[in-house]
């Protein structure tokens, strides 16, 4: 076969070290802006990025020659520096060590983007551990309760 085909979107989740609340409305625009761009340049595309002030989810589309862990050390380690080069007074930001990748089938693409879009009324009513504890379980994922996050 000439050419290769794929469809590989994946929602991650990701929170900020110690998920201390950086991520404020004076640099959500535009660090999720430039997190778009790294995926453009690094590994596919961002169909959407949001989250609140302690955490982010991606929906991505992975060009096929890409693994998760790449994309995933691509789109923290470049925003990160981002975030300290923008705002120094954010010389403290970083993201938690890992993340949640979740595979999405195209016909959920909608109800993501939605889910997504819904951060900020989400989290008023479930904590991010919560929230990460009902994705884990939705997809079946073990984890050891006592260290989600670690």
């Amino acid at each position: 076969m000439g050419h290769t085909f794929s469809s590989i979107l994946i929602h991650a989740v990701f929170s900020t070290k110690r998920r201390v609340p950086l991520i404020d409305s004076s640099i959500r625009e535009r660090l999720y802006a430039y997190m778009a761009g790294v995926a453009r340049k690094e590994f596919g595309w961002a169909k959407r990025i949001g989250g609140v002030r302690d955490h982010v989810h991606a929906f991505l589309e992975l060009r096929a020659d890409v693994p998760v862990s790449h994309a995933m050390n691509r789109l923290k380690s470049l925003s990160s520096g981002f975030v300290h080069k923008t705002w120094r007074e954010l010389g403290h930001f970083g993201w938690q060590d890992g993340y949640a990748a979740f595979s999405v089938s195209p016909s959920k693409a909608g109800e993501i983007i939605r889910y997504i879009d819904g951060q900020e009324e989400h989290h008023a009513h479930m904590t991010f551990e919560e929230e990460l504890v009902a994705f884990l379980d939705r997809h079946g994922v073990k984890y050891n309760p006592n260290h989600v996050l670690d």
